[in-house]
């Protein structure tokens, strides 16, 4: 009977054709707003690789990111309105007002009289609950979740289709957008002034600071680069300053006494971690003091039942402040540190994070240099790539801050060519960023050994 009812006529057919192409406009809209703020780094280098024209639109929105998203947003809005009220039209065009005036009246019916107002009323309820029910299941799986969750999957492809739409609708919604980045600017400000916490000072601000007043004084190079250590002591991680097992001085489990002492007389550590069959499964520590009662045994001497078994794991991305006070507590000076598959990755003590606040601690064991580089000049340092680039901006004067934006998971200045480069690169290979330069002097097949860096000149 309904079916009877419904009358198409070249309007409503128009009308739920415009609903269709509106759903598609919602779905592109809604989905390229995952697709271009799904977008990884390693997307962004891609798409500068490539260098099209969609890629260099996509690059350009990327640095437009308050303008994107409101451009996204007035769109979106402006097209699901305009799907509301199509869907009425449609709905009074297919479906005539006497049929919601006769399903009125039969349902009033039910508890009492119908009168004419309540029919009017009921007859205008029904319309309006089938126009938002339909239109919200509409909107809801076809305009945001179907397309948000293609747009996760395939956010490049999504973001390369919607390039061009989205570049004109930028402009065209100009004078909208700049009035709602304004106004979200302003309310921004009000809320941060007014919010807990909104008088204090960030680091760049304290590294200002320092800069202005400790570097004024005489010989306060060493000053001022304590102060910025202590700065920003809590944002290091235990993997920036622990030695990597390839640096770790280990013993197997199964060498004989004198073997283990001549590692001992060698390696001048106090503390030596004692692995079976390999570094991932260390089976204890062996403290070299608990070594001196027993210096003239035999070969055959059983130095294994000195082992000391608590041994102390850390992630790698374990804060160094909040290992500093593990250590104070346990009265520990030496944790393995493991990555995220549970395998070693290297070791770090209680020296490596004093040292990461007051430089490097030097005692009668240890050599004249740590890092070992090459200064050619006073622009032209050629370092080991495995050198920690904390220590190359402490050698050649910069920002330990310098290349965060680049580096990624990279500790090591072979890290650090590698996450720009995304290739071991070839001998001779000059790679920029920014105003400095690097070129490769040494590689194997493995790793970049060598690599020379030259500073800005004046």
């Amino acid at each position: 009977m309904i079916l009877l009812l419904l009358v198409f006529s070249v309007e409503t057919l128009l009308g739920i054709l415009g609903i269709i192409l509106l759903l598609v406009c919602s779905a592109l809209i809604s989905g390229s707003e995952v697709a271009f703020f799904s977008l990884t780094p390693n997307d962004f280098e891609r798409l500068e690789q490539e260098n099209g024209t969609n890629s260099q639109r996509i690059l350009a929105l990327k640095d437009k990111p308050r303008r994107l998203l409101a451009t996204i947003l007035i769109s979106n809005n402006f097209i699901n309105i305009a799907i509301v009220i199509l869907s009425e039209f449609v709905l009074m065009k297919a479906i005539p007002q006497d049929t919601f005036g006769q399903w009125a009246t039969h349902l009033t019916s039910l508890w009492g009289e119908p009168g004419p107002e309540r029919v009017a009323y009921w007859s205008w309820l029904i319309g309006f609950l089938i126009t938002v029910v339909g239109v919200t299941f509409l909107l809801v799986l076809f305009g945001e979740v179907a397309p948000k969750v293609y747009a996760k999957i395939n956010n490049i492809r999504l973001a390369r289709l919607m390039a061009r739409p989205i570049t004109i609708l930028l402009k065209v919604l100009g004078p909208l957008n700049n009035l709602l980045v304004n106004t979200t600017r302003i309310i921004e400000r009000k809320l941060a002034s007014t919010a807990p916490g909104s008088n204090l000072t960030s680091r760049e601000d304290i590294d200002e600071a320092i800069e202005l007043t400790v570097s004024q004084e005489k010989d306060a190079g060493q000053d001022v680069d304590i102060l910025k250590s202590i700065v920003k002591f809590g944002e290091v991680t235990v993997k920036q300053i622990m030695s990597s097992r390839v640096d770790v001085v280990a013993v197997d489990f199964r060498i004989d006494y004198h073997e283990l002492l001549s590692v001992v007389r060698e390696s001048g550590y106090s503390r030596i971690p004692v692995y079976e069959n390999d570094f991932d499964n260390v089976a204890g520590i062996l403290y070299v003091k608990d070594l001196l009662g027993h210096l003239n045994e035999g070969n055959d001497f059983e130095w294994q039942e000195l082992i000391r078994t608590d041994v102390y794991y850390v992630p790698e991305a374990k804060k160094i402040n909040d290992l500093l006070k593990e250590f104070q507590q346990q009265h520990l000076h030496l944790a393995i540190v493991v990555d995220e598959y549970g395998g070693s990755s290297g070791i770090v003590t209680l020296e490596d994070i004093m040292e990461e606040v007051i430089g490097e601690i030097k005692d009668e064991f240890d050599d004249e240099v740590e890092v070992v580089f090459k200064k050619i000049d006073d622009f032209n340092y050629l370092f080991e790539g495995k050198t920690l680039l904390n220590d190359v901006c402490r050698i050649v004067g910069i920002d330990t801050n310098t290349f965060d934006e680049v580096k990624g998971e990279a500790d090591s200045l072979a890290g650090l060519i590698l996450e720009i480069t995304g290739v071991i690169p070839k001998v001779d290979s000059e790679i920029p960023y920014n105003q400095f330069r690097f070129k490769v002097v040494s590689v194997n097949r493995r790793r970049i050994e060598q690599i020379l860096f030259t500073l800005p000149k004046p």
